[in-house]
């Protein structure tokens, strides 16, 4: 192989299974990864927070000290950002949700194939590349409003009037996204192409979850209707009155 060990991309797996991270040390090398690998969650966040850096992790849901969900929530509140898969057992919508909420950019339900895991790594890398190339004149506004409305893209609040709504990364990922191209239909592909990724492997039940979650958080009774289904295409965001 061509590639020098400085030029490999460092993967760090976190598992307690021996016999999964032996083999997938052993299939990752062979595809030209460099490889590290912790059985744990304190030392996967050691390692994830240490030097030099991983470029990829690939995190399990079930560790013997913390839950994958807990590192991943622990990596993002440490500022990285680094491009995290999570290999789970949990096949529900919500569980799905909980996972990229927490900060995973995918997922790969157990058991899987060496061949789907490694289209995820690539897909990861893919995005990131993508998102390091965008040129800045794609700069988004500091402040975003449709009635009243208003989300700030600094600071990441958003309000309802004089409510102040919290929501989730992947909801206030959502709702930036409409807001920005607020007043235009926008596709279940595009909506999903541009919060979740061109290369998202998940179904697009989960656009579907997190419309509902955005409308419980910030609809309001006796207020003006933001969020709009149009049929057989997929969704909007504007200012509707009431009948």
């Amino acid at each position: 192989m061509e590639s020098t060990l400085s030029s490999r991309i460092r993967v760090l797996v976190v598992d307690d299974e021996v016999r999964l991270t032996e083999l997938l040390r052993l299939e990752l090398d062979v595809e030209g990864y460099d490889v590290d690998v912790a059985m744990d969650g304190t030392s996967g966040l050691l390692k994830a927070r240490g030097e030099p850096a991983p470029q990829l992790i690939v995190l399990d849901w079930n560790l013997p000290d913390f839950t994958g969900i807990e590192i991943c929530q622990r990596i993002r509140s440490s500022g990285i950002k680094i491009p995290i898969l999570m290999l789970t057992g949990h096949d529900d919508v919500s569980d799905r949700v909980t996972a990229l909420d927490a900060g995973v950019d995918d997922y790969l339900i157990k058991p899987f194939s060496i061949e789907e895991l490694m289209a995820r790594l690539r897909a990861m890398q893919r995005r990131v590349q993508e998102f390091t190339d965008k040129p800045e004149s794609e700069e988004i506004p500091e402040n975003l409003q449709v009635g009243d409305l208003m989300l700030n893209t600094n600071t990441r609040d958003v309000f309802r009037g004089n409510l102040k709504i919290k929501l989730s990364v992947k909801e206030y990922e959502l709702l930036q996204f409409l807001m920005i191209g607020a007043g235009k239909v926008h596709s279940r592909d595009e909506i999903m192409k541009n919060v979740w990724g061109e290369d998202f492997f998940g179904d697009d039940n989960l656009l579907d979850v997190y419309i509902r979650y955005l409308r419980n958080k910030i609809e309001r009774k006796d207020a003006p209707v933001l969020i709009h289904t149009v049929r057989g295409v997929g969704f909007m965001l504007r200012e509707e009155q009431r009948q």
